[in-house]
């Protein structure tokens, strides 16, 4: 799957998932501007995926919560690239809690980055798409299908990027604008960092709950080798007529459990 001539905007794109991304879509040899808060790390991902080419790749700072600046950033990277072709939408945040001590602030801020930031970049890539057409890959989650018992406010956060992504589908389609969502069971820095706050116990059951319903392996999948090309494809034209869809990424862990 060629995308040579594809511009593409990678937000979360300094770690995990974002960073795996970045570099698919560099050796697929698209043009990428990744983009996060991180700034030495997205600089490190962006060079380092440059020098494996065949495309190229570059950083912006960029609070997607923010609207004022994601609608600078965006605009900048437009013209930086000459267009927009893709919005892959990594970026989230998750805290651990339980349903009956969540703590506010916790809520208002994974809604303010989890679903306000997939609200605001989409619809800033809409704006660039609308003339040309494009592909927007949102991530949702397992958890936004199920009860989640020791991330209440991160399950709630994702089912909102379902239903989201649902309307913006069917509300961009008249525009050639694909909008479909990613749910991936894949190892990754946060995915690592949510394990570390819990306590034996709930280690326990989240072993229970997640990787001993993967049917291949029983285990979170490799961001590069699981992710990376399901990434590419839908960015490709060969995901042309695909939209509205929650397809998950995860060893069979949401319909085979």
């Amino acid at each position: 799957m060629d995308l040579t001539d594809k511009k593409i905007i990678v937000t979360g794109g300094a770690r995990g998932m974002g960073a795996a991304t970045v570099a698919a879509y560099v050796e697929a040899g698209a043009t990428v501007v990744a983009m996060d808060v991180l700034d030495d790390e997205g600089r490190a991902v962006a060079e380092s995926a440059t020098q494996t080419g065949p495309g190229s790749a570059s950083y912006r700072n960029l609070d997607v919560s923010n609207k004022g600046r994601v609608d600078i950033v965006f605009a900048e990277a437009v013209e930086q690239i000459g267009g927009l072709d893709v919005l892959a939408h990594p970026a989230a945040i998750q805290r651990s809690a339980t349903a009956e001590n969540t703590p506010v602030s916790d809520w208002d801020l994974m809604f303010a980055v989890n679903v306000r930031g997939t609200m605001l970049t989409n619809a800033a890539a809409h704006r660039h798409m609308k003339g040309t057409g494009g592909s927007i890959i949102n991530f949702g989650s397992i958890s936004g299908l199920r009860a989640e018992i020791s991330a209440p406010a991160y399950s709630a956060s994702k089912g909102a990027v379902h239903s989201w992504t649902r309307t913006a589908a069917g509300s961009w389609g008249k525009d050639n604008i694909r909008v479909n969502a990613i749910l991936p069971a894949i190892a990754t820095p946060m995915y690592d960092e949510a394990i570390a706050r819990l306590d034996h116990d709930g280690r326990t059951a989240h072993y229970w709950q997640n990787e001993e319903s993967i049917a291949l392996g029983q285990k979170y999948g490799d961001p590069k080798e699981d992710l990376g090309p399901v990434m590419v494809f839908l960015a490709s034209d060969g995901s042309r007529f695909i939209t509205g869809q929650l397809i998950p990424v995860d060893g069979g862990q949401a319909s085979v459990r």
